[in-house]
């Protein structure tokens, strides 16, 4: 009994770890899309390309652990067209956007207010109620993301535009969209997979016709080996392993520990920023950065804890 206990202890620590690397590759995202970007490749396609490898595989995985997990209901079907064409892809698209208009790091920072705009459509949407707290963090990661967004700026300190800025906070409110019509899907008792499968295949089909497969085909020829290597590992590491650490770290760790855990993004985005591409931050920009994850942070604490930590 007391090994089994021990066991599960470590299993928990060990899994702890999972979030962490879930935010360290999303963080990625943003070296693959300005090296295709500048290969070429329009955002539809690179999205396209991202897609379909990560549909294949996780068809695959799905097939040999739980077919079962494939199942839906036809009148259930808009739940995840929604969730793919309404919101995955238009996030996709706007972040795209973004990472090829202002630092990688702001491009995560405004995609981090996701869970701020999951707070006000919840409260509308189910009803959730909107207390103190939350509305205490809403106001705190806005400050974290103008004090992020280089406005407050001497002209040239950072990179940024205001439409770059526009367009990356709307991504993250297609973001929040997910989230909601997951939590839809998830009350119709559909598995975190079957969403996620799903809203993949309706961007999949959606962008096919859109998609500029003669561009894609040229660059794969310009190093075929390589080249596919490198499109492989942009679906695995922006889509696949994530997703998969994620949900894994949802079973075994809490879901506000796992969210903190993974919140990391902006931080890796940043790194990745200034070793790719030279992108130093300034003083505000860390600042915003931080207060944005402090906020985060601070919404998956509990009233009753946030009590206890101040008294």
């Amino acid at each position: 009994m007391s090994f089994q206990f021990l066991h599960c202890v470590k299993l928990k620590q060990w899994i702890q770890i999972f979030p962490i690397l879930s935010g360290i590759m999303w963080g990625s995202a943003g070296i693959f899309v300005r090296k295709l970007s500048e290969l070429g490749l329009n955002s539809v396609s690179i999205v396209e390309t991202r897609i379909i490898v990560a549909i294949i595989i996780i068809i695959a995985g799905l097939l040999c652990l739980d077919k079962k997990l494939l199942k839906i209901k036809l009148k259930d079907l808009w739940i995840f067209i929604c969730a793919g064409i309404f919101s995955m892809l238009s996030l996709n698209l706007c972040y795209n956007f973004a990472i090829n208009e202002l630092t990688l790091s702001l491009s995560a920072v405004l995609l981090s207010l996701a869970p701020i705009f999951v707070l006000i459509l919840a409260s509308i949407l189910f009803k959730e109620k909107l207390t103190l707290q939350k509305t205490v963090c809403a106001i705190l990661a806005l400050i974290g993301c103008i004090l992020s967004s280089g406005v407050l700026e001497e002209v040239g300190a950072m990179k940024w535009t205001t439409i770059g800025i526009i367009i990356g906070t709307l991504g993250a409110f297609f973001y929040g969209t997910y989230s909601i019509f997951s939590k839809i899907a998830m009350l119709k008792g559909y598995h975190s997979f079957t969403v996620t499968i799903y809203s993949l295949m309706a961007v999949g089909i959606a962008l096919l016709p859109f998609t500029d497969w003669l561009k894609v085909w040229e660059i794969i020829q310009i190093d075929p080996a390589p080249m596919s290597g490198f499109l492989l590992l942009h679906s695995l590491l922006t889509s696949v392993l994530p997703y998969i650490c994620f949900t894994v770290a949802l079973n075994y760790v809490e879901a506000g520990k796992v969210a903190i855990l993974a919140s990391g993004e902006p931080i890796a985005a940043m790194l990745f920023g200034i070793f790719f591409y030279q992108e130093i931050p300034t003083v505000l920009s860390l600042i915003g950065l931080f207060t944005v994850l402090f906020a985060l942070g601070l919404l998956t604490i509990s009233f009753t804890k946030l009590k206890k930590i101040f008294n």
